[in-house]
Order: structure tokens, then sequence, then C-alpha cells
């Protein structure tokens, strides 16, 4: 898969480094002479250039790209690269950085934006993740479809635990995608079984979230009455 990343800072690299031991190519783009560290990450291509302008772009061969991620510390410039990667090149999808949370609301398919990541509400999210058991934790926003990505630890005293995957009646809209359970990464099948500790990660659209939280949390002595 190709992927563009515009903006080569702190960021950006850290995502090529990721992305390159998976397998990708990878082309990272940034008007600042300065921040083009070929050295820091050699195995991407580079490119001193303007991602806002089109001739950046075409020499970019944006078109190619199956994933364009605007990862630079400027919102408005991410929104450019965002709208211009979709609109112009058509590129299937588009990840962009969120440095400011008040602009959040920008960042969605009007500007070409499929994915939107607000690195302070992501690092709140993983702090609550971290200290939450039995709360709807939210990771993620998905532009299309009004969809989050949320995650919750199953309780000891959830009525869910014990209880098969595909048991289960899940809100509509909902789909669990992903079981972390200790230490390994487990696809979902209908025949696994729920434990307590369970991480459990969706994505779920936003009007379901309160509907999935209490699903999830119900005591077990509640289920009883």
């Amino acid at each position: 898969m190709r992927v563009a990343i515009a903006g080569a800072g702190a960021v950006g690299r850290s995502i090529a480094g990721e992305l390159l031991e998976n397998g990708h190519e990878i082309l990272l783009i940034d008007k600042a002479p300065t921040a083009i560290s070929v050295e820091r990450v050699p195995l991407a291509e580079w490119l001193l250039a303007d991602a806002c302008e089109i001739t950046s772009l075409d020499e970019a061969a944006l078109q190619r790209c199956n994933v364009v991620i605007a990862a630079t510390g400027d919102d408005k410039v991410n929104l450019v690269v965002s709208l211009l990667a979709k609109t112009e090149y058509g590129v299937p999808r588009v990840v962009a950085r969120v440095n400011n949370p008040k602009n959040e609301w920008l960042f969605n398919e009007s500007w070409g934006v499929d994915v939107a990541v607000s690195t302070p509400r992501l690092m709140s999210a993983l702090v609550e993740e971290a200290v939450s058991v039995g709360d709807l934790v939210r990771l993620l926003r998905f532009s299309h479809g009004d969809a989050n990505l949320v995650e919750l630890t199953l309780p000891p005293e959830a009525a869910l635990a014990g209880t098969r995957v595909g048991d289960v009646e899940w809100p509509e809209d909902t789909s669990l995608v992903t079981i972390i359970r200790g230490t390994r990464v487990l696809t979902p099948n209908k025949e696994d079984a729920l434990e307590a500790g369970d991480e459990l990660l969706f994505v779920a659209a936003q009007s379901r979230e309160e509907q999935l939280e209490d699903l999830l949390s119900v005591r077990r002595e509640d289920t009883a009455d």
C-alpha cells in the first residue's frame, strides 16, 4: 500500500516508521528544508514541497496513493491537504491530525477527511482507558456514517462475562472488532466467550454508545430482578 504523509515532523516520522515496518510504501512531504531528515527514515521517499499546492501533489503522484495522512502541526494545512487529496486525486482514505480540539468539528467529509485524530483527545482517552473499567471510552471518530471507535473493559460483575459473542444481542449499527485479552489480540468469532477484564473494541454509531455501555456494564445482580 502506498501512503503519502504530509508533515515530516516527529508525528509524521513516527507514523512513517511504523508503516514501513509493516511493509508499506511511504512518501514523506514537507516544505521546510530542516524537516527533510532522510537519515531518520531512510527507507521512505522524501519530497521537499508544499503539500497545499497542486503542482507539489502532482509531483508526489498522489493519485497513486491508497492513503494520505495530513500530519502537520497546522490544522489549516491539514484541512487543505485532506480536501485536495479527496477531491482532486480521489484518494480512497484520508486521515487528518487535529492539533486544536476546538477545530475538530471541521474535520469531516466536507473537507475530505475520513478519519480525524485529535492528539490531545486521544491521549486523554488512553488515560481514561487505562483507569476505567466498565466505562465506554471513545478513542477515534470516523467522519463517514457518524461512527466512533470505542473501548470498554468488561468488569468482573458484568452479566455478559462468560457469554458467547454469538449469543449477545448487540445494538444495531455496532460491530465488535477486537478483543484484547492480556497480551493476546483476538479476532472475535461467535463461539468466543467474553471474559471479565477483556478490552472490547467496537466501531459503533454515536447514537448507540449509551445503549452499548448499558449492555456491557449491567451487573449480575441487576439481571436477577
